[in-house]
C-alpha cells in the first residue's frame, strides 16, 4: 500500500510517500480502507523525535482515521465489510488497576493510533475491532476524521472533567487549532460565554464563526489584562489550556475564585510555572486530561448528525502531499483541522 512515513527523525523533508508494508492483522482486528486522516500536533513530536514511536522506525503517523471496513478477522463479530467507521484512537490493556476502575486513558499500557502503532496516514490501517465506531448516516468521513482525537479531547475536558455549567465563562486558548476550535463549540453547547485567543488578526473572524463571544490577539494584547477587562476583573470559571509554558502561568492568572484549568497538552514547551499563592488562596483546580471515552465519541457523532457540532476543516491534502500538509500545520497557519486523503 501507499503510506506517508519516515525512516529517521527530523523535519518535514524526512516524510516519504511511497510503498509501505501492508498492515498485519490479528484474528480480532479489522482492516480499514482509509478515506480521510486528520493531522495533529503529536505528529510533529513523533516526526522530530521529541516523542519517538515506541516500536521504532519506520513509522506511519495518523491518530484520526475514518473509512470503510475492508476485511475482518476471523474472531470479529458485529463489524461488517463495507461498513463506514471512524477509529477510536486510544488503546488500553483492559486489565490493569486503572482499566478496571474505568479510567482507560491512564492505562499502564495506554497508547495512540499513529504513535503506539502505525497510524492512518496510509491507504489502509489495521485496528482492534473494539476500536471502530460505526458512522451515523449523514456524518462524512472527513468530519469523522476531524473529530476522533481533537473533538473527543475537547469534549472530555469541557464536559467530563470541568463539568462546565450554563452561564459560566470560559477562556479557550488558540482558537485556530483543532482542539481550540472544537472546545469553543462544546462550551457553547453548554451555554457558556467563550473568550478565546488567536495569534493573528486574520483568525478573528474564524474564531467568531465557531462561536467565540470575545476574541483576543495574544500577540498584540496582554490576554490576562483583556480577560480581566472583559469579566469586570472577576476572571473566568474555566481555562482550556493546551499551549504549555508560553501561556500556562498567565492562564492561571485569568481564573476566578474556585476556577478550573484543564490542561490537555503542551505544544510549546513541557515546563510550566505557577504561583502557588493563586492556587491555594483562590481554591483553584488544575486538572490534567487526555482523550476521552468511546461513549463520548458516540455522543459527539450524534451531535454531529444533528448539526449541533461540526469540527471546522481548513484544508484537505492528497496523501502524496503529506510534507506540504504537515508544514502547513507546523507553521500554525491552519484554522481548524488539516486532513490527508489517500487517492482513489
Amino acid at each position: 500500500m501507499k503510506a506517508a512515513f519516515f525512516k529517521e527523525h527530523g523535519g518535514t523533508d524526512k516524510i516519504l510517500c511511497a510503498d509501505y508494508q501492508d498492515p498485519q492483522m490479528g484474528p480480532g482486528d479489522v482492516l480499514v480502507r482509509v478515506e480521510a486522516c486528520g493531522l495533529n500536533h503529536v505528529d510533529l513530536l513523533l516526526l522530530d523525535g521529541r516523542y519517538p514511536p515506541p516500536l521504532g522506525l519506520p513509522h506511519v503517523n495518523g491518530c484520526d482515521a475514518a473509512g470503510r471496513v475492508a476485511r475482518v478477522g476471523r474472531e470479529v463479530a458485529g463489524v461488517a465489510e463495507g461498513q463506514r467507521v471512524v477509529v477510536f484512537p486510544g488503546f488500553s490493556c483492559g486489565r490493569c488497576e486503572y482499566c478496571r476502575r474505568g479510567e482507560r486513558t491512564v492505562c499502564l499500557r495506554y497508547g495512540y493510533l499513529g504513535a503506539a502503532r502505525d497510524g492512518g496516514q496510509a491507504e489502509y490501517v489495521a485496528v482492534p475491532a473494539g476500536n471502530v465506531v460505526a458512522l451515523p448516516e449523514g456524518v462524512s468521513g472527513r468530519h469523522a476524521a476531524a473529530s476522533a482525537m481533537t473533538t473527543l479531547t475537547s469534549w472530555h475536558a469541557v464536559v467530563a472533567q470541568a463539568r462546565l455549567d450554563p452561564g459560566q465563562t470560559v477562556l479557550v486558548q488558540a482558537a485556530g487549532s483543532g482542539v481550540g476550535s472544537t472546545a469553543i463549540q462544546v462550551a457553547k453547547l453548554c451555554h457558556a460565554r467563550v473568550i478565546t485567543t488567536v495569534g493573528s488578526d486574520d483568525k478573528i473572524d474564524f474564531a467568531r464563526s465557531v462561536g467565540a463571544d470575545e476574541v483576543i490577539n495574544y500577540r498584540t494584547h496582554n490576554f490576562v489584562e483583556e480577560v480581566k477587562r472583559l469579566t469586570d476583573k472577576r476572571g473566568v470559571d474555566l481555562v482550556i489550556e493546551h499551549i504549555g509554558a508560553d501561556t500556562f502561568e498567565r492562564s492561571v492568572y485569568c481564573l476566578a475564585r474556585l476556577g478550573k484549568l484543564v490542561t490537555i497538552g503542551s505544544h510549546a514547551d513541557h515546563w510550566g510555572r505557577v504561583d502557588l499563592r493563586h492556587v491555594y488562596s483562590k481554591n483553584l483546580r488544575i486538572i490534567g486530561t487526555n482523550l476521552g471515552t468511546i461513549d463520548e465519541l458516540h455522543a459527539i457523532l450524534r451531535h454531529m448528525q444533528a448539526g449541533r457540532l461540526l469540527p471546522p476543516i481548513d484544508r484537505v491534502y492528497p496523501l502524496a502531499e503529506a510534507r506540504q500538509a504537515v508544514t502547513y500545520l507546523a507553521e500554525r497557519r491552519n484554522r481548524g483541522k488539516v486532513l490527508l486523503e489517500p487517492e482513489g
